[in-house]
């Protein structure tokens, strides 16, 4: 995948499969803290040309996340906001509250995109039955998953062939690349999105890396998130600091060439930093 130089955080998009389009970087804001944090971080990044925040239900920050939407003066239809649907409100009529709830937080009248946030949740066919009600009803745009696998993915299909999941979220970096999944969502037109981009810091000394990164002239950190755009993939590094924010951002002025991206393709070690929920069995 080829990136023409002239795009931006706010210009580079990605069509969903269900004729929607996503930003291909964006700003996660797991961790940051409400009452603040959060909100400062989101305006810088929108300052910034982001225009993709996402969020969830167990962040416990999505008030100052609906507060910096509104307080950034860029109208609403050109911020893509994500929030989750947390394990503990799977099931019908939880998932339908648990929508609403996020929404009256938010202090919006609809997500762009809402996703299940783990199939370790269990009744994921009565829940995505409920997340395509949300959709109808205009209080999500688009609809997706998080952490599934492909043992998730393929009952879910055959149970609604008609909504496929738009997006899967799932933890992606050049040292853990789940190829099986990667490839699965990639031939159902499911648009992968990375999470965890820069493995929490601890590749971003990597010899290889570094010294692949400064032939480019940019840090580390930056040709990870290049390399999850090179590959197709949305991409959602997380900080509250305005320097990182800024310098994850920095990303569309360089590619990375076919050699060091075969180079990067191959350092795969299943090295996971996150929540392991993508291997829970499937639970219908």
């Amino acid at each position: 995948m080829t990136m023409a130089f002239t795009l931006t955080p706010s210009t580079a998009t990605v069509a969903l499969n269900d004729g929607n389009r996503m930003p291909v970087l964006g700003l996660g804001v797991y961790l940051a803290q409400n009452g603040g944090e959060a909100e400062q971080a989101v305006l810088w990044a929108l300052q910034q040309g982001y225009r993709l925040i996402d969020t969830a239900k167990i962040y416990e920050n999505e008030e100052d996340i609906g507060k910096a939407v509104r307080e950034s003066g860029i109208p609403r239809e050109q911020i893509f906001v994500t929030t989750k649907l947390a394990t503990f409100d799977h099931g019908k009529e939880k998932t339908i509250q648990a929508c609403h709830e996020s929404l009256r937080k938010l202090g919006l009248d609809y997500v762009d995109l809402y996703l299940i946030h783990s199939p370790s949740g269990g009744k994921i066919l009565e829940t995505w039955g409920a997340m395509i009600e949300l959709k109808k009803l205009g209080y999500a745009r688009s609809i997706g998953v998080s952490n599934f696998n492909v043992q998730h993915l393929k009952p879910l299909k055959e149970a609604y062939p008609d909504y496929i999941p738009a997006v899967n979220q799932i933890e992606l970096s050049p040292y853990l690349t789940f190829d099986e999944v990667v490839a699965y969502c990639q031939k159902e037109q499911i648009v992968l999105e990375a999470y965890s981009p820069l493995t929490k810091g601890r590749k971003v000394r990597d010899p290889l890396l570094v010294s692949m990164a400064t032939k480019y002239k940019k840090t580390a950190g930056q040709l990870l998130i290049r390399w999850s755009i090179q590959r197709g993939f949305v991409c959602i590094p997380k900080s509250v600091r305005k320097d990182k924010i800024i310098e994850n951002s920095n990303v569309f002025d360089f590619e990375i060439s076919v050699e060091d991206m075969t180079t990067l393709n191959g350092l795969n070690e299943n090295f996971i930093t996150d929540w392991e929920v993508i291997f829970s069995p499937w639970s219908p």
